[in-house]
C-alpha cells in the first residue's frame, strides 16, 4: 500500500509530544515501506475510557489504517500491582476480581475508535498471560538488567523522599513489569502519554538488552486545560467514550472555554491553519460558545453517528441554551446554607468546596441559566436552579 508524505508527516506531528530516539529515525523506517508492531497498554484501574484516552487511540487508529499491527494491550496484571506514574503518594492495590470487572467492556469503548474487526484488524493482548508465569529466579534475573538508580531518578519518588515518604518496593519495580511487556510481544514502537514516558523509556532498555533491538517511544500531549487540569477526567465527571450522546455533549459544553483548542487539536483533525484562525477570534472578542459547539458536535459525531451528534444538541440548545429547563421534572434538594460553594458541596454537584470553586473558575456553574464568574456575594435562595455541566437540580426551602 503506497502512503503519501502527507499521511507520514500527519502521523508523526499531529497530537505528538517527543519521539525518541527521534522523529528523523522513526520517520526513515515508515517511509522504507515497513510495517511496524506498535502498541499501547492500558491498565484497567477504572471501569471507563475517556476522551484524556481518546489522544492516543486515535493515533493508534492513524498507524491502524496505515496498514501497521496494532496491539490493544490491557494490563490486568500490572494494574494489580500500581502504577506510580503521575502519583505523589501511593496508588491503591487492586485485586483480581476488581481488575477483571473493570476491563470487561474495554473492548467495547475503545471500539469507538479502533477497529477491532474487518481488513487490519486491532489485536487484544493481556500481560497476565506472560507476566503471571514469570517465576521468582526469572524476574529477578529480568531486574538485574535495569539499575535502582534509574528507577529512584524519577521526580516523583524524589519528591516523596524529600518529604520522607515512604516509597514501597511494587512501585520500584512496577517500570520492571511494564518494560518487560514490549520485549514479550517483540514490538517495534509503543506510544502513550508524556507522564508514560519513563515507563515506556524503561522498556526501550530492556529491548536493547535483551533483543540488540530499537523500540521506538511516541509520547502524546496530556488533554489538559490552560491550569494543567486533566480534561475529562476529573472526580465525578468523567467524559467516557461510550457516554449518551446527550451526556456526552453536555459534559463537552460544561468544559472550561480554554479547553476548546486543545480538545480541537488533539482530538480531531481540523486544519491548523483553522485553529489559529478560532483562537484568534475568540481572541479578539467571538463568543466562545459557538466554537464550543462545534467541538461538542464534532467529538459525539466521531464517537456514534452525525444524527445522534445534531439530536444532542438540539436537546442542549432546547434544555440549556434557550433556558427551557422543565422545572416539574427536576430533583429538588433541601440545603443548610446559602453560599454558592457550600450548595455545590451539600447537593452533590461538587465533591469538595475546592472542586466546586474550580468548576466556577471554569464557567461550569449556572443559576437559572446564568454563567457564575465567581464566588463574590453569590448566595442561593429557593427557587433557584443550580447546573453543573448537564446536572441539574432546583433549590427547595
Amino acid at each position: 500500500m503506497m502512503v503519501s508524505m502527507d499521511a507520514i508527516d500527519h502521523l508523526l506531528s499531529r497530537g505528538v509530544d517527543t519521539i525518541y530516539p527521534s522523529r528523523e529515525a522513526l520517520e526513515g523506517v515508515l517511509r522504507s515501506g515497513k510495517k511496524l508492531t506498535l502498541y499501547q497498554g492500558f491498565d484497567p484501574t477504572g471501569t471507563q475510557l475517556h476522551i484524556g484516552h481518546a489522544v492516543a487511540l486515535r493515533k493508534l487508529r492513524q498507524f491502524q489504517d496505515l496498514g501497521h499491527h496494532v496491539i490493544f494491550l490491557i494490563g490486568d496484571f500490572t494494574a494489580m500491582i500500581g502504577d506510580p506514574s503521575g502519583k505523589y503518594s501511593e496508588r491503591k492495590v487492586l485485586t483480581r476480581e476488581e481488575v477483571v470487572e473493570n476491563a470487561k467492556t474495554y473492548k467495547q469503548q475503545a471500539g469507538r475508535i479502533l477497529r477491532f474487526d474487518g481488513e487490519n484488524p486491532v489485536e487484544i493482548k493481556y500481560n497476565s498471560h506472560w507476566l503471571s508465569k514469570m517465576s521468582a529466579i526469572e524476574f529477578l534475573q529480568l531486574s538485574h538488567l535495569l539499575s535502582v538508580q534509574q528507577v529512584i531518578e524519577r521526580n516523583m519518588f524524589q519528591v516523596r523522599l524529600k518529604k520522607g515518604q515512604d516509597l514501597f518496593m511494587n512501585e520500584v519495580l512496577y517500570p520492571v513489569l511494564q518494560a518487560y511487556d514490549s520485549v514479550s510481544m517483540d514490538v517495534d514502537l509503543e506510544i502513550g502519554g508524556e507522564d508514560q514516558m519513563f515507563n515506556m523509556m524503561m522498556g526501550r532498555k530492556l529491548m536493547r538488552k535483551m533483543k540488540g533491538k530499537e523500540k521506538y517511544v511516541m509520547t502524546m500531549p496530556l488533554l489538559t486545560d490552560a491550569s494543567g487540569i486533566k480534561i475529562g477526567k476529573t472526580e465525578d465527571n468523567v467524559i467516557g467514550l461510550t457516554d449518551t450522546p446527550a451526556d456526552f455533549y453536555g459534559k463537552i459544553m460544561s468544559l472550561s472555554d480554554d479547553a476548546i483548542i486543545p480538545c480541537f487539536t488533539l482530538l480531531t483533525d481540523v486544519p491548523e491553519n483553522t485553529l489559529h484562525d478560532m483562537k484568534d477570534r475568540m481572541t479578539g472578542g467571538d463568543n466562545p460558545m459557538t466554537y464550543k459547539k462545534q467541538l461538542a458536535f464534532e467529538l459525539t459525531k466521531q464517537l456514534n453517528s452525525e444524527k445522534e451528534a445534531k439530536a444532542a444538541q438540539e436537546e442542549f440548545e432546547t434544555r440549556f441554551q434557550e433556558g427551557k429547563i422543565t422545572r416539574a421534572t427536576l430533583p429538588t434538594k433541601t440545603v443548610a446554607s446559602v453560599f454558592i460553594l457550600d450548595v455545590l458541596t451539600e447537593t452533590g454537584l461538587a465533591s469538595s468546596k475546592s472542586e466546586a470553586k474550580r468548576l466556577i473558575d471554569q464557567r461550569a456553574v449556572r443559576v437559572n441559566t446564568n454563567t457564575i464568574e465567581n464566588t463574590k456575594d453569590q448566595s442561593i435562595k429557593p427557587g433557584d436552579i443550580l447546573e453543573v455541566g448537564r446536572k441539574a437540580v432546583k433549590i427547595i426551602e
